[in-house]
């Protein structure tokens, strides 16, 4: 009894399985295929940030960072806008000798250095002010101010530091 039992498992477990020789068409290959080269999506820039995450390259700290972690300067002439796609960001070099400036719209940062303490940060016509926080201008006229107040500090992962 046990051999026939035996035997009938082992029938079953043959039977069951399915044989890997059999062709799949063509148009099932192209779907499966579409699939897997879709999900691995490179959203790196040149620097390796990833920007999807909102990551880009700082310059300044020489690795990718989320930019609204630094200082945010508002619109002057929408000062109550909350909307940070339309606001600059500050971030300073641990010896405040140079602020890094992330502007909207723009792909790549500006980095202001300044000669002195008490002295405006600058870089050809581009001053970041520290008056009642911060005024960033454009030759005579004021583009973006803030409070100062830094925002949570995110760098090279989401975790907060």
């Amino acid at each position: 009894m046990k051999k026939i039992t035996t035997l009938v498992l082992i029938s079953l477990c043959f039977l069951s399985c399915k044989w890997t020789d059999q062709q799949v068409p063509e148009d099932e290959v192209s779907i499966k295929t579409t699939v897997s080269d879709s999900t691995q999506v490179n959203d790196k820039d040149e620097n390796g940030c990833l920007a999807s995450a909102g990551y880009v390259w700082s310059k300044l700290n020489k690795e990718c960072i989320k930019i609204f972690t630094g200082i945010p300067l508002n619109p002057v002439t929408q000062p109550d806008n909350e909307d940070e796609t339309l606001s600059a960001f500050v971030l300073f070099s641990e010896d405040l000798h140079k602020a890094e400036v992330f502007l909207p719209n723009e792909t790549s940062s500006i980095v202001l250095t300044r000669a002195a303490e008490g002295k405006p940060w600058v870089f050809e016509d581009w001053q970041l002010v520290p008056w009642k926080g911060y005024v960033l201008k454009k030759g005579a006229e004021s583009k973006f101010a803030g409070d100062g107040q830094m925002g949570k500090r995110v760098m090279g992962s989401d975790t907060e530091q």
